[in-house]
């Protein structure tokens, strides 16, 4: 009998020990397998994936390691083969600049209607209250823009002008990803690495997509504007401008060009040998195709960055002589800077204009709260002629025939003044951004807020649709374009968003 029992528990022992380490092997399998399909490195896991919310296949571009940035295919045929963004940090007032609204005039410093019900930032809300800044006709359409930016008006008739985008937060961060990624939490991709992941670049010389910073500084989310989230991190932009070059790009003091250039060709060649060794190494290959570009940087960015170039005219167009307002003169350098990577082939070019707060509310950013006529009497300038010469200047020279521009801001802000107060609360519910250029109608004006200019009421815009449309212009499909992520094909529209048919161009 006791042997008996001594088999049984010995029996047991083992079918326990046998259950755990089975039950341990099958959940490390588990766990393996799930983390190369979430990389992408097992075979046959893209074919059992499930498609996008749409029911539409994915379309996950065919990316070299070695090569990440060659140019790739488009899904559609494409209006535009290249986009720059100039974003105004701080959330610029649409009702100070391009959306007119007679009614807030006629009404001002009266309450508003339902005011006392308004989602508010910073306080209770004031009195309705119309801009400091006349709104005059411009163009041959008329359209009705602010003296605070008389240059863009002037150049009226080559924009495409959407009065009824619609956010989801009044906080200038949050505010800032949803703008630039699409969701307001931080960690997922912007639209410039979403657009190299899938077309990869146009030249082997300076990177992809480039964020351009304000001088003033970055905007509030800083590097979560131009960031890769959970993509592969080649696609991230890389951030300079006129004034910041990239860090740690020039040779060290005491090191020759040909002494650098040798030991560059050493090191090139050992890393070639371990690939030989390695050919399955797709992180060795992107980091040797990392120190590549960083090699081929050196000799370009240089060149690009240092504008002594440009022609006299050049700089008074764009206001870059302008002595009498440094911040102007070195934001308009940026503009120059936009321009020139363009010209080469830069696949996304992200320019700010305004930074995190400094010196005070609204003081470095349009973020204009407590006294909007003073702040933005100091904005404006900054802002109006360098970026309408911009906007010339890529005409002139052809570029805007396959280049979109596209201005925007977090959001908008509120018809009132805030109580005691001499400028605006934030305003998410309905504020004005607009196109330029490859694919989009000019003269040309979409949606519309209320008589306020408080809520996006016609043809109302989200910044899912915003995102589809450039994408589109790029022949890129927004419910195809995914990144098998953390069990789920993520997109940069997540499960919404439509293309703004209405204000393309036959061509598009």
């Amino acid at each position: 009998m006791f042997s008996d029992v001594t088999a049984l528990a010995s029996r047991h022992l083992l079918d326990r020990r046998g259950f755990l380490g089975n039950s341990t092997q099958a959940l490390s399998g588990i766990a393996c397998a799930a983390l190369l399909a979430q990389q992408g490195l097992l075979r046959g896991a893209e074919d059992e994936r499930p498609g996008t919310v749409s029911g539409k296949v994915p379309v996950h571009p065919e990316i070299d390691a070695a090569h990440p940035f060659a140019d790739r295919p488009a899904h559609l045929p494409a209006a535009a083969r290249r986009v720059l963004v100039i974003f105004c940090s701080g959330a610029c007032s649409h009702l100070d600049t391009f959306d007119y609204k007679p009614e807030l005039w006629k009404r001002h410093g009266q309450p508003m209607p339902g005011g006392d019900k308004l989602v508010t930032f910073q306080g209770e809300q004031g009195n309705l209250t119309r801009s400091p800044w006349q709104f005059r006709p411009r163009g041959s359409a008329g359209k009705m823009i602010s003296d605070l930016v008389p240059q863009l008006g002037a150049l009226s008739d080559q924009l495409c002008f959407l009065h009824s985008v619609k956010g989801k937060t009044n906080t200038h961060g949050p505010g800032e990803n949803y703008m630039s990624t699409g969701f307001t939490l931080d960690g997922f991709p912007s639209v410039g690495a979403w657009t190299t992941y899938a077309l990869g670049s146009e030249n082997e010389n300076l990177p992809a997509y480039v964020a351009i910073p304000d001088p003033r500084g970055v905007p509030q989310n800083s590097v979560n504007n131009w960031g890769p989230g959970f993509l592969p991190a080649a696609f991230q932009g890389t951030d300079f401008n006129t004034s910041k070059p990239i860090r740690n790009l020039s040779i060290p003091e005491g090191i020759s060009a040909e002494r650098d250039q040798r030991t560059r060709g050493f090191l090139r060649r050992l890393n070639e040998r371990h690939l030989q060794r390695f050919p399955g190494d797709t992180e060795l290959a992107a980091r040797i195709s990392s120190y590549e570009l960083a090699a081929s940087m050196q000799l370009s960015i240089p060149g690009i960055t240092d504008i002594s170039s440009e022609s006299a005219t050049t700089l008074r167009a764009y206001g870059a002589d302008d002595a009498a307002n440094s911040l102007k003169a070195d934001y308009a350098k940026n503009c120059i800077l936009a321009r020139r990577l363009l010209e080469r082939g830069v696949r996304f070019v992200q320019l700010f204009n305004g930074a995190y707060q400094t010196g005070g509310e609204g003081v470095s950013n349009w973020d204009g709260h407590k006294a909007i006529e003073q702040q933005y009497g100091v904005h404006g300038p900054i802002f109006d002629q360098p970026t309408a010469a911009l906007v010339k200047d890529l005409g002139a020279r052809g570029l805007l025939e396959d280049t979109l521009v596209v201005w925007c801001t977090e959001f908008g802000r509120m018809p009132t003044f805030q109580k005691g107060a001499s400028g605006r609360d934030h305003n998410p519910e309905g504020f004005t951004c607009w196109m330029a250029g490859a694919g989009v109608k000019a003269p040309f004006s979409w949606g519309a807020t209320d008589e306020f200019g408080y809520r996006a009421v016609e043809n109302v815009v989200s910044v899912h649709d915003f995102h589809a449309t450039i994408l589109h212009l790029l022949g890129l499909d927004h419910e195809r374009l995914t990144f098998y992520y953390n069990g789920l094909e993520r997109r940069l529209t997540d499960t919404e968003g439509s293309v703004i048919r209405e204000i393309l161009s036959h061509a598009a």
